[in-house]
């Protein structure tokens, strides 16, 4: 049987973080949790779309809806918003990384680093390991990493992750999406290995868990197009079009990794139709290069080191 938004349990009492969320993926995504009564924080970079977003969820909200600051292209920002989910809260029990780029021209974070690695995956990454500590605080909490179909055709260049040397936006799109995935199955790895040491949170475990929406409708196909030009790529994108789901389709395996009971830990989930690009929710396949530890733990270290460099000292709630 199909699974879908009404299957979702009721999560009142739970306090999600949704990234980029005013429009596309997000925006279902926290539509779908507040209407089952989650109090929903709205991470955005642009204060007026996330004001605008909230009034739109508003009617059919069984739960608060709250905005954060959060622009993951500055790490200070991302700083800024745990510091004061910290503050506002004390606690956080879904943490959904979903906000993304998608092949723009290169161009770089506030601290220099390849914009779409550094705010898919760098901003992510920072972000995760600054609330790990709220997470910590509550029963069942969850981080849920949303990567894409893109990861299948991405590599791991260690020796130019950033694209100084050559750079294809494709390419450092599957790069970031590659890493994803990669980012959420070793955070799973760590936290089992916390779990062995018996050295859980106060109240248990935390699950971290990848999702991605096969082919959806959102605002990153025309602001790819936009940002890059290609008339070809917007040419294509009109012929693809029946082939595209809604974002609220699109949401539903993130929904799923989210709050589905039966949801595994360092679990995938994506659309189970035509290859994974459209359908309802299902475990799918991982990049074969996310399931290789050398590579996952070299990426945690060099993200380690990269967001280390730009801030220096570690600030945790």
């Amino acid at each position: 049987m199909a699974w879908t938004a009404s299957d979702i349990p009721d999560q009142s009492g739970r306090l999600a973080l949704v990234t980029g969320a005013s429009s596309g993926l997000g925006l279902e995504t926290a539509r779908a949790l507040a209407s089952h009564g989650a109090t929903v924080v709205l991470g955005c970079r642009s204060r007026a779309r996330a004001e605008a977003a909230r009034q739109e969820l508003l009617p059919t909200a069984h739960g608060p809806i709250d905005l954060l600051d959060l622009d993951l292209a500055d790490l200070e920002s991302v700083h800024r918003a745990a510091a004061e989910m910290a503050e506002r809260y004390g606690r956080l029990d879904l943490l959904i990384n979903n906000a993304g780029v998608m092949a723009p021209p290169r161009r770089l974070t506030r601290q220099g680093f390849e914009l779409q690695f550094g705010t898919n995956h760098l901003g992510h990454f920072a972000l995760t390991s600054a609330l790990l500590p709220l997470l910590r605080r509550r029963p069942g909490a969850r981080v849920v990493t949303v990567t894409s179909g893109a990861q299948y055709f991405g590599r791991l260049d260690f020796d130019d992750l950033q694209g100084e040397r050559g750079y294809d936006r494709w390419k450092a799109y599957a790069q970031s999406k590659l890493a994803n995935v990669a980012f959420a199955l070793e955070l799973q790895q760590r936290l089992n290995a916390e779990s062995v040491a018996g050295e859980p949170g106060e109240s248990g475990w935390i699950l971290s868990l990848a999702a991605h929406p096969g082919l959806a409708r959102t605002n990153l196909q025309p602001d790819s197009v936009a940002a890059s030009g290609a008339r070809f790529e917007a040419l294509a994108y009109r012929l693809m079009d029946p082939l595209f789901q809604s974002a609220a389709m699109g949401a539903l395996p993130q929904l799923f990794a989210a709050t589905a009971p039966e949801a595994e830990p360092g679990g995938h989930y994506g659309p189970n139709q035509w290859g994974g690009m459209r359908g309802w929710p299902t475990a799918v396949r991982i990049a074969p290069a996310a399931l290789d530890p050398g590579q996952r733990q070299r990426l945690w270290q060099v993200s380690e080191e990269l967001v280390a460099q730009t801030l220096p000292t570690r600030h945790c709630p």
